[in-house]
């Protein structure tokens, strides 16, 4: 076994000595790197005329107001209509307010106190400044944007629930307690009646 690795160790060496005493393939290796740098530098000015830039990454889905809405009443009545007892419904989602986007801003504050003293009084002058400076982003475009650090949902206002077994109490119940757990809002702002 140590006759074969020596045999294997020689030969490297071998090949690493042939190399170093060889002018004209020391120049073709070297040659060979070169041309595979001038490659790879080169092949960034030639890319596929794309210009990526990095896209925020949003979790779900961005909607309008009235999307928002729509959404919610969708999937309200799909889960009120697999409640027993309340048949067909229609359901009616109101905001509170649109979505609203907090920016970050840059805040500085400055102060300056004074004492003046003449004849045997004091008195002390204080001035205070403040001032705020949103943080812009230049677009891909040229144009410059506040950068935006979070989103508010809009809040829900009311839901109302029209339901064929709206008149039953256990469904009422029922339907307001699905509503108010999946929206996160009090039962006064649920109100569930029958349909005609």
């Amino acid at each position: 076994m140590k006759a074969e690795e020596k045999k294997g160790q020689n030969s490297k060496t071998g090949l690493m000595d042939f190399l170093a005493k060889n002018k004209n393939c020391r120049k073709i290796i070297l040659g060979a790197g070169l041309i595979g740098i001038a490659l790879i530098f080169l092949s960034s000015f030639f890319s596929s005329g794309e210009k990526t830039e990095p896209k925020a990454t949003t979790s779900g889905n961005v909607y309008t107001a009235e999307e928002y809405e729509a959404h919610l009443e969708k999937d309200l009545t799909t889960l009120i209509t697999k409640i027993q007892g309340v048949g067909n419904a229609n359901v009616m989602v109101t905001l509170e307010q649109t979505k609203q986007s907090v920016y970050a801003k840059e805040e500085k504050n400055s102060g300056q106190t004074t004492k003046d003293q003449s004849d045997g009084s004091t008195r002390n002058e204080t001035n205070q400044s403040n001032e705020t400076n949103y943080i812009l982003v230049k677009g891909s475009d040229g144009s410059e944007q506040a950068l935006a650090v979070t989103e508010i949902q809009p809040v829900v206002k009311g839901v109302v629930v029209v339901c064929d077994g709206g008149g039953n109490p256990a469904v009422q119940q029922s339907v307001t307690e699905a509503v108010t757990t999946a929206l996160d809002i009090s039962s006064v702002r649920v109100c569930v009646i029958k349909a005609k």
